[in-house]
């Protein structure tokens, strides 16, 4: 999803009738992204199940040997052409013969792409990182790791398809009305570095918690399509953290969070899943997952998932409760993730450690 503060599209409707909503309503998301001051991150509602845009400190850090991740969002199909986000990750560790037993170090590689205004703004990343993580006890039941990230980005304007406010007169969109915009950039590449923190703990037997801080963009590039360079991108930082425990036996509650901040857009986040043990195996577990996440003033985001295997799926759809909703009548986003890992090498205790929500 995007960062798109309500109260800005709210004074939109104030000037439109209903004809008008939905032109102003991309229209606004538009200029949101093509802003350089104001543009977001596109990220997920199922951050849980996109470790590597979360934070680069869960590189590697999982149960197995090779866990490859995608991920698929579709949002504001209700109001005009969808954004389009997806991703493909993988992630392993390295050396595990040669550093303590306590200890993790991964290295990963990530692609995403982002379709924004239906194809006015394609944006597409290639992203290489690295997390080591310390063993803070003899057992290794606490962990610390510390991730970094580097990513070439590549963003590319198709001026065909972009709707600016001065071509919209009394008669709706006019294509042939001057733009007044000065679009000397058509396509626009740089890099760009990220760092995170994780901690993950053992409480008790069978439950864990971890908490994690991110830190994204923390060279602010330069990014923008006019005749400048003094425009930079933001940066963004995230704080998340979450956990499970077990209940009724073998099934478990997993629940997390997280706060999200970029310029002045913010995003809070928290829910649950409860997992059933299907197959009465513990070791070889096929669960399915059924909770919910809320992001504060925007959406209602139910989720079912199922483990199966070296497999987890995992499907969510936003539910707009915003101040949108008018135009998007309560439908948003829905979004599709897929995690397999291989498993060779069995370490029992990074099951209990590792974080899955």
């Amino acid at each position: 999803m995007y960062f798109v503060p309500s109260h800005y599209i709210v004074s939109l409707y104030a000037l439109t009738d209903d004809v008008m909503k939905k032109a102003l309503l991309l229209l606004t998301i538009v200029l949101y992204a093509f802003s350089p001051v104001k543009a977001q991150d596109p990220h997920f509602t199922q951050f849980f199940a996109s470790p590597l845009t979360l934070n680069p400190a869960f590189t590697g850090y999982f149960s197995g040997d090779l866990r490859l991740a995608g991920n698929y969002r579709s949002q504001w199909r209700s109001i005009a052409s969808p954004y389009i986000t997806g991703t493909l990750s993988a992630d392993f560790g390295i050396l595990k013969n040669k550093i303590s037993y306590t200890d993790t170090w991964g290295v990963g590689i990530l692609a995403l792409y982002d379709k924004t205004g239906g194809g006015a703004l394609n944006s597409n990343y290639v992203a290489l990182s690295t997390a080591y993580h310390k063993g803070l006890d003899m057992e290794g039941n606490h962990t610390l790791g510390l991730g970094v990230q580097a990513a070439f980005v590549n963003k590319r304007v198709d001026q065909s398809k972009l709707i600016f406010e001065q071509q919209i007169g009394d008669n709706g969109y006019d294509p042939s009305l001057p733009s007044g915009e000065n679009i000397t950039n058509v396509s626009i590449s740089y890099m760009d570095y990220n760092v995170g923190l994780l901690y993950s703990g053992l409480v008790g037997e069978s439950s864990n918690i971890y908490a994690g801080v991110s830190y994204y963009h923390f060279t602010q590039p330069t990014e923008t399509f006019m005749n400048n360079d003094n425009n930079r991108l933001s940066y963004r930082y995230t704080v998340h953290g979450g956990g499970s425990f077990p209940v009724n036996g073998s099934n478990r509650i997993h629940f997390s969070a997280h706060y999200m901040r970029q310029n002045q857009a913010t995003e809070t986040t928290f829910g649950a899943a409860y997992g059933f043990l299907l197959n009465d195996m513990p070791d070889a577990p096929t669960t399915f997952y059924i909770g919910s996440w809320y992001r504060l003033k925007d959406a209602i985001n139910p989720y079912v998932g199922m483990e199966f295997g070296s497999f987890k799926v995992g499907l969510s759809y936003d539910l707009n409760v915003s101040t949108l909703k008018p135009a998007s009548n309560y439908r948003g986003g829905m979004e599709i993730s897929v995690i397999y890992i291989t498993t060779k090498n069995d370490k029992s205790k990074y099951k209990t450690l590792c974080p899955k929500f």
